[in-house]
């Protein structure tokens, strides 16, 4: 896909959580994970090139997609705001280089500090559910790890109080 556009996408105002969402934010998830790992792959983070790895991914699926508004918002979401997600999760794990973490956990990781950080959804809520998503696309070691990752960002946020 090529870019039409070089200018990074704007920040969306997250919608608002539905607490009854009967599995929409899961889906919306689901979704972003993958279209943020193709953005990760590709190198890409124009508006152009969302738009089409968005457009794509939802054009694959049958039938309705009710997730597609927040899975949408949380794909710009985290690439208008990846400058400064990227350094919050070095700083919750040092010890890893964030290049060199699996792609899909660092994408999880991106996006769940996103729905902590900048988004409105409760800490435990967005671990849960990265642990969820990591477990899905990710390789045994992945949930543990994101577990870990997002706990201590969490704790470095404020979002959380520190264990003891």
């Amino acid at each position: 896909m090529a870019s039409r556009d070089s200018k990074p996408p704007k920040a969306p105002k997250a919608p608002k959580p539905q607490h009854d969402d009967n599995g929409l934010r899961r889906q919306a998830r689901e979704a972003a994970v993958q279209v943020l790992y193709a953005i990760d792959a590709a190198g890409e983070q124009s508006e152009g090139f969302v738009d089409d790895a968005l457009r794509n991914y939802w054009a694959h699926l049958e039938g309705p997609a009710p997730g597609r508004p927040y899975g949408d918002a949380l794909v710009r979401g985290v690439v208008a705001k990846w400058a400064e997600i990227d350094p919050m999760i070095r700083a919750a794990n040092p010890n890893w280089r964030i290049e060199r973490m699996a792609r899909v956990d660092r994408n999880v990781l991106r996006m769940a500090t996103w729905e902590m950080v900048f988004g409105d959804v409760p800490p435990e809520v967005a671990i849960d559910e990265a642990i969820e998503m990591a477990k899905r696309f990710g390789t045994e070691d992945s949930a543990a790890f994101v577990n870990g990752t997002l706990d201590k960002l969490a704790t470095l946020q404020g979002k959380l109080a520190p264990r003891g």
